[in-house]
């Protein structure tokens, strides 16, 4: 089993910064990719940048140039960093990660979430 625990949320002014980590632990054989999805109340989850194997990135249009997304390979760890937050980025952020197990089969893994705020 794979567990994926997430730190960093929390309330900030708009401007401000915040960086988010998720750190994942258990049976991984092979990590296709780690990412960030964010949902803010009645929108649907959306996927907010994205970072795979090969170190490949890629974001969401209205965060671009704002958030980064990095990872740490050694720890299993994947972090978005935050600038020139909005209240607009308001939402609740979701950790996903994207495994493949030794047979070949890919399965994807979601952190429990944390808050982030940004207030105007």
């Amino acid at each position: 089993q794979v567990q994926l625990v997430e730190s960093g949320g929390g309330l900030v002014q708009a401007g401000g910064s915040l960086r988010l980590s998720c750190a994942a632990s258990g049976s991984i054989f092979s990590i296709n990719s780690m990412g960030w999805y964010r949902q803010a109340p009645g929108k649907q989850r959306e996927l907010v940048a994205v970072i795979t194997s090969g170190g490949t990135t890629n974001y969401l249009d209205s965060v671009k140039g704002r958030f980064t997304v990095s990872r740490d390979s050694a720890k299993n760890t994947v972090y978005l960093q935050m600038n020139s937050l909005k209240p607009e980025d308001t939402a609740v952020y979701y950790c996903k990660l994207v495994v493949t197990d030794r047979r070949g089969f890919q399965y994807a893994y979601w952190g429990q979430g944390t808050q982030v705020t940004v207030s105007s």
